[in-house]
């Protein structure tokens, strides 16, 4: 019987701590979840451990394949270029590795579930749904690809609900912001919002969103807001990292390209088309740094064809 290839769970990184170990619980849970196989995990940059660390990790228990997702809502420039580089790095420090990589877990039905928790857990129940506006706060990226990717959610999340609307806002790189997302939704009419950031754990991000909408709302009185918890490491996460595994081992991989900026010349991203791309340096990554500083490999989409 051929033994299963591991998995690996790849992060972004963050500096809040509580946000880090959340992930770290993650994959120890997964791993618990999966006693048959090798559960690692790590991040691109921020916090420990290192992604390359985490690949040491399984190449010492005897690993030689193994199967990596990435533990992000949406595709933008690290999980299509800074892991897929990272790996690249790892292959090179290991030879006779191999690895498929997944695809980013949203927007999936059943994460669509739990943000809906997530906003009955904010609302009051007496409130009538007509009648309540949400205003769901992404990341933000310099990838309009990965930006279209919350809106697209948030479509999502409306379809069917009864909500009187679903906007998008981000809190880093891209617009509308929280405030500007915000003054969207009254001069749409809503007297009732509730903020729901698009992000797995806590964080600096997530616990900016929260600060943001609460100094709004301090300074518009007229309108309640209210703010939902992020997804948290609910079942149904875990179920989606084993669903996105499952695909990367079978091949099963449906990637969208027709607008990524790697691939296609989107207006004001022309120079991006075909960039090499580059790992992270990792302050806590002991390898061999200078694997980390020559040329790219190539946009992630390549394997996913």
């Amino acid at each position: 019987m051929t033994t299963p290839p591991a998995l690996l769970i790849a992060g972004h990184g963050t500096r809040d701590e509580a946000g880090a170990e959340a992930f770290r619980d993650f994959v120890r849970e997964l791993g618990r979840r999966h006693p048959e196989l090798p559960v690692a995990g790590g991040f691109i940059e921020l916090s420990p451990p290192p992604l390359g660390e985490a690949v040491a990790e399984l190449v010492e228990r005897g690993v030689r394949r193994f199967a990596a997702v990435p533990l992000m809502l949406v595709s933008a420039g690290h999980a299509k270029g800074d892991i897929p580089a990272a790996l690249s790095r790892e292959r090179e420090r290991h030879p006779g590795i191999s690895y498929t990589y997944g695809r980013p877990l949203g927007p999936h039905p059943a994460l669509l579930r739990v943000l809906e928790r997530r906003l009955a857990e904010a609302v009051d129940p007496s409130w009538d749904p007509s009648k309540v506006t949400v205003l769901l706060v992404g990341r933000g990226s310099t990838d309009p690809d990965a930006n279209a990717e919350v809106f697209k959610a948030a479509r999502l999340l409306w379809e069917g609900r009864g909500y009187a609307a679903v906007e998008t806002a981000f809190v880093s790189l891209a617009q509308p912001d929280v405030p500007g997302g915000l003054d969207r939704c009254v001069r749409l009419g809503a007297r009732r919002v509730v903020v729901l950031p698009y992000f797995l754990f806590t964080g600096i991000l997530p616990d900016r969103v929260r600060h943001q909408s609460e100094e709004w709302a301090a300074a518009h009185p007229q309108t309640e807001v209210r703010s939902a918890d992020v997804i948290g490491p609910e079942p149904e996460l875990l179920d989606l990292v084993w669903e996105r595994y499952e695909e990367a081992v079978e091949g099963d991989l449906r990637m969208n390209c027709d607008s990524c900026v790697y691939r296609i010349a989107l207006p004001g991203f022309e120079d991006k088309v075909g960039l090499p791309q580059q790992p992270h340096f990792h302050p806590d990554d002991d390898g061999d740094h200078h694997h980390g500083h020559h040329h790219g490999h190539g946009h992630a989409h390549s394997s996913a064809h």
